[in-house]
């Protein structure tokens, strides 16, 4: 044999232990049926999924701050009283089926990036039953009991209206079943007005009478299914109802058009008996320039306006929050202190990024600020916090949305012990008392009380002379908050 065929010989020999080692690796890897539903497991006991959809993940339980299992709760001690209540209670965690179970990774630079084995590449009723199973055995194992949903999330689109609802319906039964097997209930359904091109001027804003009729036939459908499942809340974000430039808008028109679909909405609510929540989640902008109802103060005013307040509360995302101009910490206050702060999506933002980066929260001082508003609220039942949050596009296995998940929801649990730390302290509230202990003074309680008239005002200043001013004292109220962290 010559030296050129021995080294051609060898090279298969290599090749083919090599093939053999790499095919052994995948058969021993691989523990669920591979994700096609033609595909026989366990002896082809079932045309559907056989097993676990997360076999190497155990359910996920409190360890203490001391663990280094990256798989358990080092903060999050969910049956713990704190203030007087459940960890459990005060936040009432909830899984975003949106970005947990339909983020692909994908961005406006790249394709997506997430292949999970249980996808099949369709957007299949039968696929997008698989994939309600697995996103309960991923609420199972996380111990969260509440889930959020788009319509059109959760249920593919059919050709038709009358096609898209029951495609809709056969979803639901599926997910009222597993609801019952395992007593998880939805903090809260929406319909999605903002990804079809149809919603492309808008959808309560759209110039298109017929646009206007299909969103009020849509909003429709699901606030029945939220009411069915036994949602405790319905959201309405605008992710389109806004303008890209004024020159071809009636900005007046439209948003008259707004308030009446708002309306309608709290009308069909009472007609099907539905107790939940309405709520809205204002951005300032993207996709649109401008979007109507840009923040809390901005929402507060328009409810004002047109006689909603009532009828609606606000859904505070941290992320919308920054983009406005404020911080998570400034929203959640002005929609408290005004008696709207329903419900929280708790992401963040990238101070290096000039957009809606929905990022897990784990800003501890973040926290601590987000769950003193919550606190001072008394809770946010019946709303909760939805981790309206995704991977990063690099973040690829299975394990890392229990990571993230548990990042999160550890990050707000350490945020509420911190705020327990601070209200046992009490240094931080008194200093707060004491910058404004002048006006417990009578001079001070009148002005409080809206009787304090100018000319009395200045016979007091005549008495008075030069004021003098304290210091605001904020390095030690930095100080104060700092030591709790």
């Amino acid at each position: 044999m010559k030296s050129s065929e021995r080294l051609l010989l060898l090279l298969l020999v290599v090749l083919v232990v090599a093939s053999s080692s790499l095919l052994s690796a995948v058969i021993a890897e691989q523990q669920t049926c591979p994700a096609d539903l033609d595909s026989k497991c366990d002896g082809g006991a079932s045309d559907d999924w056989e097993g676990e959809f997360f076999p190497g993940v155990p359910k996920i339980k409190y360890e203490g701050p001391t663990s280094k299992n990256p798989l358990a709760y080092k903060w999050y001690n969910k049956e713990e009283v704190i203030l007087g209540k459940k960890m459990k209670d005060w936040m009432r965690f909830s899984v975003a089926f949106w970005h947990t179970f339909r983020g692909t990774g994908a961005d406006p630079f790249g394709a997506p990036t997430k292949a999970w084995p249980w996808e099949d590449g369709t957007n299949s009723l039968a696929m997008a039953k698989r994939r309600m199973r697995a996103h309960f055995e991923f609420m199972e194992k996380l111990g969260v009991d509440k889930w959020c949903f788009h319509d059109r999330d959760i249920a593919p689109d059919g050709k038709t209206l009358e096609e898209t609802n029951a495609n809709l319906d056969e979803i639901v039964k599926l997910a009222k079943q597993l609801q019952g097997e395992t007593n998880i209930k939805p903090l809260w359904g929406t319909a999605q007005l903002f990804m079809h091109p149809r919603y492309m001027h808008g959808a309560a804003t759209s110039p298109e009478v017929k646009v206007y009729a299909y969103a009020a036939a849509q909003v429709k459908k699901a606030l029945e299914v939220t009411h069915y499942l036994g949602g405790e809340n319905y959201v309405f974000w605008g992710g389109r109802e806004g303008y890209q430039t004024l020159l071809n808008t009636d900005m007046k028109r439209e948003l008259d058009h707004l308030a009446n679909f708002l309306q309608a909405a709290v009308d069909h609510k009472k007609k099907i008996g539905f107790k939940g929540t309405l709520l809205i989640e204002p951005k300032p902008q993207e996709p649109t320039k401008h979007q109507y109802d840009w923040d809390v103060a901005t929402t507060f005013a328009f409810l004002q306006k047109y006689g909603l307040t009532g009828e609606f509360k606000i859904n505070v995302e941290c992320n919308h929050a920054t983009l406005s101009g404020h911080s998570c910490h400034h929203e959640l206050e002005t929609a408290r202190i005004n008696g709207l702060l329903g419900n929280i999506d708790a992401n963040t933002g990238d101070p290096q990024v000039g957009w809606d980066t929905d990022q897990f929260m784990t800003d501890i001082a973040e926290a601590t600020l987000v769950m003193s508003s919550v606190v001072k609220n008394g809770g946010l039942a019946p709303g909760g916090f939805n981790f309206d949050a995704k991977l990063r596009r690099e973040s690829t296995d299975v394990e890392d949305m229990f990571l993230a998940h548990i990042s999160g929801m550890d990050t707000l649990a350490r945020g509420l012990r911190n705020v327990a730390k601070l209200i046992e302290d009490g240094s931080l509230d008194d200093l707060v008392r004491k910058r404004y202990q002048s006006f417990d003074s009578e001079i001070g309680a009148l002005i409080e009380a809206g009787k304090g008239d100018f000319e009395t005002l200045e016979k007091k200043v005549l008495e008075w002379g030069e004021p003098t001013v304290p210091s605001g004292k904020q390095e030690l109220a930095e100080i104060l908050f700092q030591s709790a962290l």
